[in-house]
């Protein structure tokens, strides 16, 4: 079995490294699979494009929940981070992922955003959340998803959707959440700074095992303070995990890999 990670970035024009490289970089770390999550139309091709060229990429195609809804608070004079040339309608978001499920192992990354968009735009934010969701469970394909603000109402809703394929990508809520989430059989993955967060740690303490994955939402959330990451960071992860539960790494990699085959429906 080999390591994973189920939320990375490889195609942001903030990682450190190109594409092509940071596969090389990871499978040289013992990386067999990398799911590169898309965040807008253009992206998902970039993901698409590269999960052609690599058999250790696989690709997740989403409308991150931010773009969802940038035109709109751009017509408002609302502005956020990002790639503000590539925003599109939620349509075409939607429609980016919808063309390519034959070609992915996962919905996302998508979601609920409280940090980067007001209220206001909370409605709207959700119909497309739900429209994405439907068709990951249509597809019987897993979503990955982000929370950040809104994770009791992004709970909420795929609950009610009834949605059981699920990873929570960089969980940022409260831990009693996160093990109501665990309880529901959904997954939560810890990024490369596990060693050094005390509420990653904390949900690793209290969760049970079955319920965690790797990632590293490269670029961001490196092993260090103001380090880019790159998916050959999980290794560092792998051992933290392994010492905190008391085990091998070889008993911590199986663990790993038998939850993200319980999840994707293959083996890392």
């Amino acid at each position: 079995m080999g390591l994973f990670d189920v939320h990375a970035h490889l195609t942001h024009p903030q990682m450190p490294v190109e594409a092509d490289e940071a596969v090389a970089r990871a499978r040289a770390a013992g990386l067999t699979t990398i799911v590169v999550n898309g965040l807008h139309p253009a992206d998902n091709l970039a993901v698409r494009a590269l999960a052609r060229r690599h058999p250790e990429v696989k690709a997740a195609l989403g409308f991150y929940p931010v773009e969802a809804v940038r035109l709109a608070m751009a017509a408002n004079g609302q502005d956020v981070p990002g790639e503000k040339e590539l925003a599109v309608a939620p349509e075409e978001g939607i429609a980016s992922v919808l063309d390519g499920l034959g070609e992915a192992v996962a919905v996302g990354e998508i979601g609920l955003d409280g940090y980067w968009v007001p209220p206001a735009y909370w409605d709207a934010q959700e119909a497309v959340f739900r429209r994405l969701v439907r068709a990951a469970m249509d597809a019987d394909l897993p979503v990955i998803i982000h929370s950040r603000k809104r994770e009791e109402r992004t709970f909420e809703v795929l609950s009610e959707m009834g949605a059981t394929k699920v990873n929570w990508h960089c969980f940022g809520g409260r831990v009693k959440l996160a093990v109501r989430i665990a309880a529901a059989g959904h997954r939560l993955s810890l990024p490369a700074n596990l060693h050094r967060s005390q509420s990653f740690q904390r949900m690793v303490d209290l969760l049970p095992r079955d319920a965690l994955l790797t990632e590293t939402d490269c670029p961001f959330l490196g092993p260090e303070v103001g380090i880019p990451s790159t998916p050959a960071d999980v290794s560092r992860t792998v051992d933290t995990l392994a010492a905190m539960w008391g085990v091998s790494r070889t008993q911590a990699i199986d663990q790993l890999a038998s939850n993200f085959e319980g999840l994707f429906g293959f083996p890392p």
